[in-house]
């Protein structure tokens, strides 16, 4: 039997007091660091009423094989009282790479959807009312491409672009310093963002454009202070790019989301939230002076985390997940994906998402936790946990400002090797059995009880190589290739570059193809060696 020792530090490192008293909030101000909900500095929540008013968004994270098998799961899980659609790519999709290139081999339809074209697209969300459900597409190096796809089915469908509610993960950023998923050199892919940022401010209003994503950074081994830095220094990044390409503030601020990892540490994941709404918000008033409030409150998804969960005794990421589930939903997020348990085995079962789905049903229809806004505002421990994130985060913020902002950072391999520290010493940590994972290192057993898995056939390799083909042979070849043209000259100026995506999808042109034709204009980006 494992004996329990004392612990004296939060995940992140911070040290954990054994009590917590008033003396503790010396320096802390009930007036200007808690505030009220829905007012500045937002540590209680951006909306008066939170979930009072309504519910988080429960978006279930789906994508598996060809767009009709994906489709088959959408419409499962909205039966089943999904409230948002969540899109899942497969490797190639996400590295802009066709089905039937020679790198995608093996790969398609494996870890998400296999999308090459806009007729993909439409067999993806057939049956789907896209002006009434809102859509999240987690896609990085060829977003503006797969958002151009998603516009233009929505047009053919006769769906204006101000009906459109949704989110376009687009944050190339954290591939630099965490899943290694681009295409360019940073500059041109700011650029992409900004175009899709002043593109849908003008155009799909509701729509939110970017999506700032702290999960990769968690999920590659940081602490939950790196993952609030560098994921808010991130934004900070794309507002100050905006600006400098001419757009208002007020014009895109409002739009912009988050997409924070929740770990295992459930007061600090709590404070975590906390922290990055008044962080953010101070942040946003200091540098930039918004006029509009909407521009400094951070809205945010959140996702359980992947990396905790266990193939060994798989039942019990059930707990974990709904562990995280609420610590999340404690610290107010506004929209929230749960990890299916039987996720680090393979992709998830119907079983397995349903059960991970009703998670967060029982938690928002039985717990009774959403009666009150911030409900553990006040706590000795909580507030004390969220003022100390906020200050480690803004040590980090001043490291980045030294070292000349985000891209020259990742240019010096600094976030990445911060994240390699801390993996490393995590990992150490569990092999001394300094921290206990259930099953793993502590309580195992000699054998896991089988589960059953879901599994792709080569089958969706080939048919997905077999459309692409017809769709080669029945598009205008000649009108497809003046669109790439015309999207090349513009990539090499200054325009938006949004219409001449739109123009090359309606011209079938192949995610490949144009994520090809802009490699010939930016360039493709080395990463620097860490060590």
């Amino acid at each position: 039997m494992h004996e329990r020792k004392e612990r004296f530090t939060s995940l992140s490192g911070l040290p954990v007091e054994r009590v917590y008293t008033n003396d503790d909030l010396k320096q802390w101000s009930p007036e200007k660091d808690l505030g009220e909900p829905g007012a500045f500095p937002y540590t209680r929540g951006i909306h008066p009423t939170m979930y009072r008013g309504r519910p988080w968004t429960m978006r279930q994270f789906a994508g598996f094989g060809s767009a009709e098998d994906t489709n088959k799961r959408f419409k499962y899980l909205l039966q089943h009282g999904q409230t948002g659609l969540s899109v899942a790519f497969d490797m190639p999709t996400l590295m802009g790479l066709d089905a039937d290139h020679a790198q995608a081999r093996g790969e398609v339809g494996y870890c998400g959807v296999t999308i090459s074209s806009l007729e993909d697209m439409e067999r993806l969300f057939d049956g789907i009312p896209l002006d009434r459900v809102t859509t999240s597409m987690t896609i990085n190096g060829p977003a503006a491409v797969i958002f151009a796809m998603y516009l233009t089915m929505a047009e053919r469908r006769g769906i204006a672009f101000d009906k459109l509610g949704g989110t376009l993960q687009n944050d190339i950023l954290k591939e630099y310093i965490a899943q290694k998923e681009w295409l360019f050199p940073p500059e041109p892919h700011l650029r992409l963002i900004v175009d899709t940022l002043g593109y849908c401010t003008q155009h799909v209003p509701k729509w939110h454009p970017i999506s700032i994503s702290g999960y990769h950074i968690r999920e590659a081994g940081s602490t939950a202070v790196q993952e609030l830095a560098f994921t808010l220094y991130d934004g900070l990044t794309y507002v100050e790019a905006a600006l400098k390409a001419g757009l208002n503030v007020d014009s895109f601020a409002p739009q912009l989301s988050f997409f924070f990892n929740v770990h295992n540490d459930f007061f600090e994941e709590i404070a975590k939230f906390r922290a990055a709404r008044r962080l953010w918000a101070r942040e946003m008033e200091r540098r930039f002076h918004p006029k509009d409030p909407r521009s400094l409150q951070m809205r945010c998804h959140a996702q359980t985390a992947g990396c905790s969960l266990t193939a060994q005794q798989p039942m019990n990421n059930v707990v974990r997940t709904t562990l995280q589930a609420l610590a999340a939903i404690l610290g107010g997020t506004q929209s929230l994906h749960t990890n299916s348990m039987d996720e680090t085995l393979a992709l998830p079962t119907e079983v397995a998402v349903k059960l991970a789905l009703r998670s967060q049903q029982i938690i928002a229809h039985e717990s009774e936790v959403t009666n009150t806004v911030d409900p553990l505002g006040g706590s000795y421990y909580v507030e004390s946990l969220t003022t100390r994130l906020e200050e480690e985060a803004q040590a980090l913020f001043r490291r980045l400002d030294t070292l000349g902002g985000m891209v020259k950072a990742i240019e010096q391999g600094f976030p990445q090797r911060e994240i390699l520290e801390a993996s490393l010493r995590y990992q150490r940590e569990v092999e001394r059995k300094e921290r206990i994972i259930v099953g793993v290192n502590e309580y195992v057993e000699p054998e896991s009880t089988a589960i059953p898995t879901l599994k792709i056939g080569a089958e969706v390799e080939k048919d997905q190589v077999d459309r692409l083909s017809s769709l080669r042979l029945r598009r205008d070849s000649f009108r497809m290739a003046g669109m790439l043209e015309a999207l090349q000259e513009a990539a090499a100026g200054d325009e938006n570059l949004m219409p001449y995506l739109l123009d090359s999808v309606k011209a079938d042109a192949t995610l490949g193809e144009i994520c090809a034709a802009l490699k010939e204009v930016f360039g493709t980006y080395k990463e620097p060696v860490v060590i």
